[in-house]
This record gives C-alpha cells, sequence and structure tokens, in this order.
C-alpha cells in the first residue's frame, strides 16, 4: 500500500504547471469553433454576392479573412471540377444495395453455368 502511496506522490512531482501561454493555447484549441460545409458555402456566397464587405462579413461570423479566402479558393475549384465533369457522383445506398444483389446474382449464374459445363464435359468423355 505504501509503494502504492510514494508512487502517487512520484507522479505528481513530476508533472510541471503549464505556462499560461500554453493553457491559453490549449483552451483556443479546444473551444475552437467548427463549420459545416452548408455554413461555409452560406458564407462564400455572401462575400460573391458583394453586398457587403469581405472583412465586414468575417467579423460577422467570427472567421480570418485568409479563412473566407481558403474556402472560396475551395468552392470555385470544386464548382470548375464538377461542371468539367471531372468528379464521379457517389452511390447512394440504394443503388449500392441494389448493385450487390445484381453482382451476387451474377455470380450465382456464374456458378451455375459453370458447374453444366462441368457436366456436360464428362458426359462427352463417356462417350468416347
Amino acid at each position: 500500500m505504501w509503494d502504492l502511496i510514494t508512487l502517487e506522490s512520484h507522479k505528481m512531482e513530476d508533472k510541471k504547471k503549464p505556462s499560461a501561454s500554453s493553457l491559453v493555447r490549449e483552451i483556443k484549441r479546444r473551444t475552437r469553433r467548427t463549420f459545416s460545409a452548408e455554413q461555409k458555402i452560406q458564407i462564400v456566397l455572401e462575400g460573391i454576392r458583394g453586398e457587403e464587405s469581405v472583412s465586414a462579413i468575417c467579423r460577422k461570423y467570427g472567421i480570418h479573412e485568409n479563412n473566407y479566402y481558403n474556402w472560396s479558393k475551395d468552392f470555385m475549384e470544386a464548382g470548375k471540377k464538377r461542371l468539367s465533369g471531372d468528379t464521379e457522383r457517389d452511390a447512394n445506398t440504394s443503388e449500392v444495395k441494389e448493385l450487390k444483389e445484381e453482382n451476387g446474382d451474377l455470380k450465382d449464374l456464374v456458378a451455375e453455368l459453370s458447374l453444366q459445363v462441368r457436366i456436360l464435359k464428362k458426359s462427352l468423355r463417356g462417350l468416347d
């Protein structure tokens, strides 16, 4: 039991107090806002409309202008790729389910036909 107590006290001595700047950095990291894709699109579209300045929009949403410009660049590149047909559309779950069923049916058909071919070959050997 004493070994456990001394072990705990050594652990507590080894821990150093974090500096104020590292503590603030950790708090900021843990409380950082995240924006969904829809929110990012809404913010970028507000900037594209030009009703407000980019700096006003950034102040309104509490983001840095660099974030806005990165999101805007990503938005434009994704649109360009989509319009040029470079991206493949993700299949939805019902399409995937249908394709898996069709794949299973085709595998069964191949197995059945392979068995029939094997039977026919054996019967032809018997005729020789």
